[in-house]
């Protein structure tokens, strides 16, 4: 079993940043493919980024590209993910996940194998 425990998550204006981490309870973190996801209400979770297990392999959705970038320690179990240019629409629950024996590029949130608990992104002025 993987605990994910997210954090970083708050309230910031239109333009502005916030960086958040997920830190895995996980002897073997640097085997797990990481992705963030999102979820605004109303609406299905939604992939963000994803990382592969060495970091040097990343992807975005096409609405975040050039403003997010996920990052990746090993030694530390944690991963990043840090926002800027945040706009509106960049809010939601923000979700860490770890998945292992699929394809890296794995975009649907029922590849992963554990979540974390989630942590609250607003864009407001």
């Amino acid at each position: 079993q993987v605990q994910l425990v997210e954090s970083g998550g708050g309230l910031v204006q239109p333009g502005g940043s916030l960086r958040l981490s997920c830190t895995a309870s996980a002897r073997t973190f640097s085997s797990y493919v990481m992705g963030w996801f999102r979820q605004a209400p109303g609406k299905e979770r939604e992939y963000v980024t994803i990382i592969n297990w060495s970091g040097d392999t990343t992807y975005y959705t096409g609405s975040v590209k050039g403003r997010f970038t996920i990052s990746r320690d090993n030694a530390k179990n944690t991963v990043y993910l840090q926002m800027n240019s945040l706009k509106p629409e960049d809010t939601a629950v923000y979700y860490c996940a770890a998945g292992r024996g699929m394809e890296v590029h794995t975009t649907s949130p029922s590849g992963y194998d554990y979540w974390g608990q989630g942590t609250q992104v607003t864009v407001s002025s």
